[in-house]
């Protein structure tokens, strides 16, 4: 479930749980019983000047034997049993109760974190750095962001709208570490500019940090996680767990949008019209990538290349030697330093589609890609 940020916003650190309301109520209660003992202890004392000496504590009549053996010593015994039980239960109750106290700081400092990461997503009219502005509001759904590309060739500028796409699926696609070299160094040639020092944005390792965790809550929660893995998923249950794929009214989005490319005659195959998919601003496409002007609305060559290397002229054949291996390449993307395919190695910049395609998808892709 999405963290609830609003509350989180609104209530003070201070305040920020069960245990820290109830040590704060015993330090008020008792620095006032502090006081009211000081108030009376004052007053008592004035009624005893100038009669110290039968009033002194060493002058008074103790208990004699008899009481101090008899229901004096039982009194005490009594108390130190009661203390004992109190021991003997409290220790266990404590070391039971200690992991989900630990778990549910964990969880606060998270959603402290997210909380805090919203604030630098939202627009700019919020006081945030305008995230939501192109991708699609505060659950990242996808949008649009207004910029301008130069003609190779004549210089001419053109203002367009580029396709931003859904960050709601950002770690079905990428690890944590790719979305912060992304974040951090922006995508060259777009309009996604570096937003962290690093890169020469505005944005500290804490900030971008903040970010990240609130990407991880407006995460869709995955449908099919393997077991264990949603206890396992950091504390965002099944948006982040590893096995499991988007949910099921996303997945029947995306048959219907490619059924109905097929249909019109916009895509000749399955898999061109998965290549070319719009939904999400383009989230689950190839082109996005593969194909100059896509993101814009003025494609060249269709996976001629661009952010992504150019999939055309046998290209993919010769980079990987039969269909499993390039299936097996885009449903897991690139990992940093790893080898793939023949004599390549891992960027991290290639997403993995495992998660977010069916095989079936995945087949028809790789079969329309390695036609081109």
């Amino acid at each position: 479930m999405t963290p609830d940020l609003s509350a989180a916003l609104s209530t003070p650190v201070m305040f920020g749980s069960t245990t820290t309301n109830i040590a704060v109520l015993s330090v008020v209660i008792i620095a006032i019983g502090w006081v009211v003992y000081g108030i009376f202890n004052v007053v008592a004392g004035r009624k005893e000047v100038g009669s110290e000496i039968e009033l002194a504590a060493n002058r008074k009549e103790y208990y004699d034997d008899e009481t101090l053996e008899g229901s004096r010593l039982e009194r005490v015994q009594l108390f130190g049993v009661l203390l004992l039980v109190l021991i003997v239960i409290g220790l266990p109750v404590v070391w039971i109760l200690e992991p989900g106290r630990q778990e549910g700081a964990a969880l606060g400092w998270n959603n402290r974190y997210a909380s805090w990461g919203s604030q630098l997503f939202a627009p700019t009219a919020e006081g945030g750095f305008n995230c939501a502005g192109c991708h699609g509001g505060m659950g990242a759904v996808g949008g649009e962001a207004p910029f301008t590309v130069a003609d190779q060739l004549t210089g001419e500028i053109t203002a367009v709208n580029w396709k931003a796409p859904a960050l709601n699926t950002i770690y079905y696609r990428f690890d944590v570490d790719e979305v912060r070299f992304i974040l951090n160094y922006g995508r060259p040639f777009s309009p996604m500019s570096p937003w962290g020092l690093v890169g020469g944005g505005p944005m500290n390792t804490q900030q971008i940090d903040n970010v990240l965790e609130y990407l991880k809550s407006i995460q869709l929660p995955r449908t099919e996680c393997g077991p264990g893995e949603v206890e396992a998923a950091d504390f965002y249950g099944q948006e982040l767990c590893q096995s499991g794929s988007v949910p099921t009214d996303i997945a029947d989005d995306i048959q219907a949008s490619i059924d109905a490319a097929v249909a019109s005659g916009e895509a000749s195959s399955a898999g061109e019209a998965i290549f070319n998919l719009e939904l999400g601003s383009g989230a689950y496409s190839c082109a996005r990538c593969h194909t100059q002007g896509w993101s814009y609305g003025d494609p060249g060559e269709t996976g001629q290349g661009a952010y992504g290397w150019n999939l055309t002229g046998g290209a993919t054949n010769s980079h990987f030697n039969n269909e499993s291996d390039m299936i097996e390449f885009i449903k897991n993307g690139s990992e940093f330093g790893k080898v793939y395919g023949n004599q390549g190695q891992g960027s991290g910049r290639m997403p993995g589609f495992g998660a977010m395609l069916t095989d079936e998808q995945i087949q028809a892709v790789v079969e329309y890609v390695r036609s081109l």
